[in-house]
């Protein structure tokens, strides 16, 4: 059955975007670091707040595996991390951007 699946949409150019930034915090995140430009890991972490460390350190890997963002480690005590966009991840700006101004018309108030 999984290989039927991936016959039909394995080359599927919506497939692979969406499989790529499925969950419910990848857009999230690629939107805080679009405003932020450059954030460390705990005030992303304090934006996105309910999300669970495990959650957003497993969601940073497979957005950086994806070569959507960019990590930097600076090995100092206490340990510094930032993230930002790569110029790859900038390529979903637009996206971003369409989907708050629908959020912004839709949103129930």
């Amino acid at each position: 059955m999984l290989e039927d699946f991936d016959y039909k949409y394995g080359s599927c150019p919506l497939y692979y975007t969406i499989s790529t930034l499925e969950g419910k915090w990848k857009w999230i995140i690629l939107w805080r670091l679009y405003e932020a430009e450059v954030i460390r890991y705990n005030k992303l972490k304090e934006t996105l707040k309910p999300i669970a460390h495990k959650t957003l350190s497993k969601e940073l890997k497979e957005l950086e595996s994806s070569n959507l963002i960019h990590r930097e480690q600076y090995n100092e005590i206490p340990p510094k991390v930032e993230y930002s966009l790569t110029e790859e991840g900038k390529t979903l700006v637009p996206i971003l951007k369409l989907m708050s101004q629908w959020g912004e018309k839709h949103i129930a108030k």
